[in-house]
């Protein structure tokens, strides 16, 4: 059980990085664009990641990593950039819930590449917990009809396009993990971390030059709420990872569903925000869904 509460720790610590995150975009007040915040967590946790590899492999060899650690772990963290900018697309359409709740089908889509890449196999009662948990998310966000049929369309076709990129990402991260010759579950999937984060950094450092050269010097000026932010997504990475290390990488992300009830009970309790009937039934399907996975 120890994939759960690594899961579920990596979930809530998540949730928090992204309430920090929100600030530093937020409409009319944010100091940086949705690029610029979503590079803060990129640009920040990559010193907290190599800092975490040294401590681990201070007395010990480095494990001889081969071609496809490096590989895996590479495309593994240009796949999730893809899923992201996807995600922000669909925002862009004013999607975003049509988008958010099929980017959900990660978990689904995570299955199916781990049994072909990876050999990673379900059980049927997982598989329903799968399925009962995405039920219960797209329940939860998509609150009303989006306004015409072409909006819709773009969601979802964007939020697939998201999951499916997700999903890729988890498997390559679990299948860099395991090609390590040795390690304990956390040196592999911090190493793994390391070297994601840095391709990540570099390729989204490149991008924001080209499109936003003025945002990189404002997250560099935003460096105290920056490392809390990069701190934090490093720590829940780790425990990502590592759990993904130990465990199938689709049991791993639907688990990690449970960061949408994390959210919702923050907006209730923070922002006294009403409960509305569809969250409370989602929240239900969402929590059996769960309980079927545990």
């Amino acid at each position: 059980m120890l994939w759960v509460w690594l899961t579920l720790g990596a979930a809530f610590v998540q949730n928090v990085r992204s309430l920090l995150q929100r600030q530093l975009s937020a409409a009319g007040t944010g100091p940086l664009t949705v690029l610029g915040a979503t590079y803060v967590r990129f640009l920040y946790a990559v010193p907290f990641a190599w800092l975490g590899a040294a401590l681990l492999f201070a007395d010990r060899p480095v494990p001889d990593a081969g071609p496809a650690f490096w590989l895996t772990s590479a495309f593994g963290g240009v796949a999730q950039i893809g899923g992201t900018a996807a995600l922000l697309g669909s925002f862009r359409r004013r999607s975003f819930a049509v988008g958010t709740a099929f980017s959900k089908t990660e978990a689904m889509q995570t299955a199916a590449f781990g049994f072909v890449l990876l050999g990673d196999s379900l059980s049927w009662l997982a598989f329903a917990g799968i399925l009962i948990s995405l039920v219960g998310v797209v329940v939860m966000t998509v609150k009303q009809s989006p306004e015409d049929r072409a909006q819709w369309q773009g969601g979802v076709g964007l939020g697939l396009l998201a999951g499916a990129a997700f999903a890729v990402a988890a498997v390559c991260y679990r299948g860099a993990a395991l090609s390590l010759p040795d390690g304990t579950i956390l040196e592999r999937a911090v190493a793994t971390l390391a070297v994601a984060l840095t391709v990540q950094t570099a390729a989204m450092g490149l991008l924001l030059r080209l499109r936003e050269p003025g945002t990189l010097t404002a997250v560099l000026a935003v460096w105290r709420l920056g490392a809390a932010v990069g701190a934090l997504g490093a720590l829940a990475s780790a425990a990502w990872f590592s759990a993904m290390t130990v465990q199938n990488a689709a049991l791993v992300r639907a688990l990690g569903q449970v960061e949408l009830m994390f959210a919702f009970l923050t907006s209730v309790w923070l922002f006294r925000e009403r409960v509305r009937w569809r969250d409370a039934l989602g929240g239900g399907l969402l929590l059996l869904g769960v309980a079927l996975l545990i």
